[in-house]
Order: C-alpha cells, then structure tokens, then sequence
C-alpha cells in the first residue's frame, strides 16, 4: 500500500508512520514541523530503506492539495491539525484555516490523486460537546453539538468527508479518539495529562491538578489508537467510530498511579478549575470493536510505566 500521512512527524502520526514501515508499505509524510519533530520519523527513516518520502509543508497552503494528489496514495491518513482547544477558543478563524480549509486541502487533494479512502482523526471528547453523565460511556448515536471551535472544526470536517463520499466515491473513516497518551507526546504547551505528570514527576516538580481532580477522562494508549488507523484503512465504509476504552478515570486516581510508579509520594498541587473544562468524559468502543475489529489492549498501568520508561530514557 502507497500511504500518505499528514501530521505523521507527530505524537501519534509518527507511531502510525512507524507501522506502516513495518509492515512493508510505502509511507509519504506531510508535515509542518510546528509540533511534530523530525527526530519522531529517525526510526521510520533508518528502517524505510527508502519507502519514506517527507514534505515540509502546512496544509493551509493551497499546494498541499496538489502535493498529495501528486503522491498518488492509496490510503490518505489525515492526523495534521491545530490540536490546542484552548488556541480554538482565542483563535477560532486560525483553527479554522487548519482543521477546516486545511483539511479540505488534503480532501481535494485525495480525490484527485485516486485515493480509495480517508482515515481522519476526529475528536470523541469535543465533537459530541458536554453529554449528560447519565450517557456516558458515549456511543456515535449522540448528538454532536460541539462547544469549542475545535470540536466545531472537527465535526466539519466529518461532515465534508461524508459529502465528499456521496459526490465523488472517496470512501472515508472518522476516527473519534478519546484521550490518547503515549511515548513521544510533548509535555510541554498542549500535551497530554499523562506526558504532563510524567515530566514532571521525573523531574522532581510538583504536578498541578485543576480543579479537585475528580474530573474523569478516557484514556487510550497510542499503539491501541494506531492499531484502529491501520484496520480502518481496510475497513468501516463511511465510518464514524469512537477509539477509546469506554473507562473513567479521574485525575486524582492518574496521578496516584503514576506518581506510584515514578517513586513519588509528594501529593499534588490544586489549582483553580480551568473554564469550560469537560467534568466527565468517556467513549463507548462497541461500534470499532464490531466494524473494524478493534479493541484496546494496553492497560492504563502498561502505558503509563511505558510513557514513564520513554521519558527516564531521554
């Protein structure tokens, strides 16, 4: 298979580049380097032997439409975004240029160069807004009624993907992640909770808490999460499916487990709760686990004693 990966120096783009290598197939990159490093793709590149061609580009520029048309790939794995809520919030006509014109780049662009499909990462915790706590875990029969411009752009997004379906036959997969953690996730600027607490645990900081901790997020280990990118390519036509364990867990419970593994028994600092933070959040699996086979493997212990491994290494 001839794949294209946008965002694929990222956190999880470059944990998808590395498989698809692995599994013999030709990779191209398209990527901005805002957040992404080119240090993700070292281990991609030394095993490609070749298979791996990287553009440097952002795909708000018009050009990136012909650049992947021009890369002629089978299968269009579409994970470039602005990914900050927060920059959503502050910024929406900049986050609409990326996770919205920019991704409409990469759509133009999958038509014309023949692809038969468009694996997207779409949002499970923004696109279905605020739900009730008595729906959750959620499940995609939930109505979207996103409250951050992020959420906004992605459901969009989703929602071109299917127009785009109906008017031209590209097949397409919207992939709703939950809170996806792992190895090479920044810890800096929007990160992750865990890389968060992971750093500085091993640095020997006091982590900050918002809030009283008992907010809950569903949390899905990367390597779970590109396990599903990859069975999509094949399967779920016109798919919209939640990637997560369909599992709470708080953010006190997190630190605890973490801090534990990382040898700490200094407690956290409480911060004041951040504004518009979602109290309870979890997605129902069920429909990946039917249409693609899916279903999440690592534990919240493996992954974080993996993450903190990762950082102890660097």
């Amino acid at each position: 298979m001839r794949a294209l990966v946008t965002g694929g120096a990222g956190f999880i783009g470059s944990t998808l580049v590395d498989r698809l290598i692995d599994e013999g197939h030709e990779v191209v990159v398209v990527d901005d380097f805002s957040s992404g490093t080119k240090a993700n793709l070292e281990r991609a590149a030394a095993a490609a032997g070749g298979r791996l061609v990287v553009h440097e580009l952002d795909i708000r520029d018009p050009s990136t439409t012909d650049v992947v048309a021009g890369a002629g790939p089978e299968v269009v794995f579409h994970l470039a975004a602005q990914a900050d809520v927060r920059v959503s919030v502050a910024r929406p006509a900049f986050d609409a240029e990326v996770n919205v014109v920019g991704s409409l780049h990469v759509f133009e662009g999958a038509r014309a160069g023949g692809a038969r499909k468009v694996v997207f990462a779409s949002s499970g915790g923004t696109i279905y807004g605020d739900p009730d706590p008595s729906a959750l875990p959620v499940d995609e029969s939930h109505s979207q009624h996103p409250i951050s411009p992020y959420g906004v752009a992605k459901k969009v997004a989703g929602d071109y993907l299917y127009a785009f379906r109906v008017l031209h036959g590209l097949d397409y997969a919207a992939l709703a992640l939950a809170n996806v953690y792992g190895p090479r996730q920044d810890p800096h600027g929007e990160a992750g909770v865990v890389a968060i607490f992971a750093g500085k645990l091993l640095a020997g900081e006091p982590c900050t808490v918002f809030g009283d901790g008992e907010q809950t997020r569903d949390f899905v280990y990367v390597d779970d999460v590109v396990d599903a990118f990859v069975r999509a390519a094949d399967r779920g036509e016109g798919l919209l499916a939640n990637i997560g364990t369909g599992v709470e867990t708080s953010v006190n419970e997190l630190y605890a487990a973490m801090a534990a593994a990382a040898g700490v028994d200094t407690p956290p600092v409480y911060a004041p709760a951040r504004a518009g933070e979602l109290a309870r959040s979890a997605l129902d699996p069920g429909r990946a686990g039917r249409e693609l086979g899916w279903s999440p493997t690592t534990s919240l212990a493996d992954g974080t004693a993996a993450v903190l491994a990762w950082f102890r290494s660097r």
